[in-house]
């Protein structure tokens, strides 16, 4: 419950506490990990502490029990294979029975566990998938949580689409154990047309998602129906990805090895481990290179390997591999009753279709016309041509599109984007002015619209009749910033603090036009407003306050963190100074001039704010709130007491 301002003059609604309930999107990974929340409307993968979108999905467990995560255990996998653990993802929700020999060629052992389910053996222990998982998740909930600056306890989790029911529980398991509410188990395909916007195409558009990543593979064919993605059908291979395209060209390597008088590497896990991280390093390099030079050191005290690897070298080893997904494509096709005629787009997800040669195969499985982009009616290429095919969307990072599509999924579950069926999108962030002269955005930029939106409010002083509810639109931290779309007064019964009930609505129509509704909840009374449309503006503005919005970020984040900071140092000041008044002399003298103590340093940080509504000492503020929260414990107490003694007294309790 949001409250108005303490000033009578201008009661404007109190801003959100924020945060609270935030639900995050996680691409759970075989080979790398990300989590992505929705800011302004935005959807972004969130980097760890060292800048870092991609976290390696490889745990290290010491033998003294110490548990390492992300690229500080990746780091490990060649020096200490037999205690790192990777493509765990393979493992999730299976038997052992069902594993093949290919899948279970390791360095740490697969065994059989309760029921016989895969277990990992490892440093003396055994360790269930979803275990091993659950040490990722936490990894990325902590990264999270500094990065939104609160606690995260909800997520979106996703799953290739084939997933069984026991791999879609085991994954939901591994969340759980790292402290999250799984809210939703979703479809990776679906997450990745979400992420590509594709929930804007025209009803019944059918769309192939090719989805090669670390450790599997799937191809799914989806539908749009009202703004929904109906899976038509999926095929795929929880055995093939780009670990098997490693795999390949450590073979290779090997053979090279040999052959250049060196040792068997794969007698030695060590050596195996390290020839294995070269193989993927020259994998990815090749994808944007021509060549590559392989350099292995003293992999004896008397034999070191250098080698150039070309990229035909490569695919013509990978080729082998890939070419495995034309049947799947092919059954997908088949099982939904399409041909590839009848497809709108081919997106591609999963790093493994970086590689130039995916995406030569795929362009000819599905006979996509030699473009990467479409732009309305335009299509870019190397020439004049027209469609033969579905176009080859490779507009999204394909690592990240899978977590940006489960952070706008957790987005739509948190209310956040209420109607999926685009029809147009908000250019710029809409909301009202709260208490402080911040932006409250009620309909964030890039919301597609019709929506609806609406927060609930309350009084934030004794007797306050009105509430002066001001609309903005732009980027901004503070309203001063923005621009104002129009504002109206409401009245409501006067009363004690808290006790009004004033819920504030935006809806904009399929026209785009934003209409403004608020209600006394208490009285039914209430006002409706139609502004201008919320979409109609210039492109050029949009850019400048986008543009202003980035330039600023920094500034506008110390400006909202120094207001939200000094209105809890504002009321907590005010609530001690009755409560001293009222209790004071309950209280001992020593205790009484700590609290006294606490209030001035609190007005001390205040007063060193920069005229004109600026900036002030945040640190100092905060400091000086919590030994005023420290001080008046016992205060505290001492009011909580008296306000359950008239509450058990009106109720006749006592």
């Amino acid at each position: 419950m949001q409250e108005a301002p303490n000033h009578s003059h201008d009661p404007e609604p109190r801003s959100p506490s924020g945060g609270q309930g935030k639900i995050i999107g996680i691409d759970l990974g075989t080979t790398n990990s990300l989590v992505a929340t929705v800011e302004s409307g935005i959807p972004y993968v969130m980097a760890d502490s060292s800048g870092h979108r991609l976290t390696p999905s490889v745990v290290h467990f010491s033998a003294e029990g110490a548990v390492l995560v992300g690229d500080s255990a990746r780091r490990l996998r060649a020096v200490d294979p037999l205690h790192t653990l990777f493509s765990v993802k393979r493992f999730i929700g299976r038997r052992h029975a069902e594993l093949g020999e290919e899948e279970t060629g390791l360095p740490f052992t697969i065994i059989p566990g309760a029921n016989g389910w895969a277990e990992i053996e490892c440093s003396g222990r055994r360790f269930r998938p979803a275990e091993v998982s659950a040490e990722v998740l936490k990894k990325l909930k902590s990264e999270a949580e500094r990065t939104l600056g609160h606690s995260v306890e909800r997520a979106v989790i996703t799953v290739p689409a084939y997933f069984n029911d026991a791999q879609r529980q085991a994954t939901k398991e591994a969340g759980e154990l790292a402290g999250l509410i799984v809210e939703r188990v979703l479809n990776e395909p679906t997450a990745a047309a979400l992420a590509y916007g594709l929930n804007r195409m025209t009803e019944h558009s059918r769309i192939a998602v090719y989805d090669l990543g670390g450790g599997t593979f799937d191809l799914s064919i989806l539908e749009l129906h009202d703004g929904v993605f109906q899976v038509l059908s999926t095929h795929g291979n929880t055995r093939l990805g780009g670990d098997d395209l490693d795999a390949a060209i450590r073979g290779f390597l090997v053979e090279e090895i040999l052959r250049a008088g060196g040792p068997d590497v794969m007698i030695d896990p060590l050596l195996a481990a390290r020839v294995l991280d070269a193989a993927e390093s020259a994998k990815i390099k090749l994808s944007t290179m021509t060549e590559t030079e392989v350099l292995l050191p003293f992999l004896t005290p008397q034999f070191s390997f250098s080698r150039v690897v070309l990229r035909t070298e490569v695919e013509a080893l990978c080729l082998p591999l890939i070419s495995r997904t034309r049947e799947h494509c092919l059954r997908a096709l088949s099982d939904a009753k399409l041909a590839r005629e009848d497809l709108q787009q081919v997106i591609l997800v999963g790093g493994q279709t970086r590689m130039p040669l995916v995406r030569r195969f795929v362009s000819d499985l599905f006979g996509c016309a030699e473009f990467d982009e479409e732009r309305g009616s335009v299509r870019l290429g190397t020439g004049f041509h027209r469609s033969t095919g579905p176009l080859l969307n490779t507009s999204q990072n394909p690592d990240e599109a899978v977590a940006l599509g489960a952070a706008i999924q957790a987005e739509i579950l948190s209310g956040g984007f209420k109607d999926l069926l685009l029809l147009d999108v908000t250019p710029l962030s809409l909301g009202i002015e709260t208490f402080g002269g911040l932006m409250n955005v009620l309909v964030p930029r890039n919301t597609t619209i019709p929506v609806k939106a609406g927060e609930m409010f309350t009084n934030a002083v004794d007797q306050q009749s009105s509430m002066l509810i001001q609309v903005f639109q732009g980027e901004r931290e503070r309203v001063q910033d923005n621009w104002s779309l129009g504002s109206f007064e409401l009245e409501f019964q006067k009363g004690p603090r808290g006790t009004a009930r004033v819920g504030i609505q935006f809806e904009i129509d399929a026209s785009g036009i934003l209409h403004v509704l608020a209600r006394d909840t208490k009285t039914g009374l209430e006002k409706r407003v139609d502004l201008r449309s919320a979409v109609d503006v210039d492109d050029h503005a949009v850019q400048r306050m986008v543009e202003e919005s980035v330039d600023h970020a920094f500034e506008d984040l110390r400006s909202r963190r120094w207001i939200e900071a000094k209105l809890k140092a504002l009321e907590t000041r005010e609530a001690t100074q009755k409560g001293l008044v009222e209790f004071g002399v309950e209280l001992d003298l020593v205790t009484v001039e700590r609290i006294e103590r606490a209030i001035a340093a609190v007005d001390a940080a205040l007063g060193e704010e920069a005229e004109g509504g600026g900036i002030g000492p945040l640190e100092k503020l905060q400091a000086a709130q919590q030994d005023l929260d420290q001080a008046t414990q016992a205060l505290a107490d001492l009011m909580m007491d008296a306000l359950s003694a008239a509450l058990l007294e009106r109720r006749g309790l006592i």
